[in-house]
């Protein structure tokens, strides 16, 4: 008998909670892969900012650009939304510029 201060939930919400549980178990697994790729592209960055003349070759808007064609065309084929991965690669080429930035102006 339940108590009155845990009242037992239906079996469904019990259901949904688990399945929940585990979706967010997976999520942090693909967050943790994730993570590994941004720092590897972290690396590639911090090269190609070694090799690059001004910070205007940095923002590079015509190389952003063909950088969210190609991503979007990869999201297209794996039948991924396309408008939410320009979005999320737009705020993460704004990091990385602001980053490589940085990088060009250390000793």
């Amino acid at each position: 008998m339940p108590s009155p201060q845990t009242p037992e939930r239906p079996k469904s919400e019990s259901v949904h909670a688990e399945q929940l549980k585990a979706v967010r178990i997976a999520i942090n697994e693909v967050d943790e892969q994730m993570v590994g790729l941004i720092s590897r592209r972290e690396r590639l960055v911090r090269r190609a900012g070694s090799l690059k003349d001004d910070d205007e070759s940095v923002r590079a808007p015509a190389r952003v650009e063909q950088v969210i064609a190609n991503v979007r065309s990869f999201a297209e084929k794996l039948d991924v939304d396309p408008t939410v991965v320009e979005r999320t690669y737009r705020s993460m080429i704004d990091a990385f510029i602001e980053f490589e930035l940085k990088v060009r102006r250390e000793p």
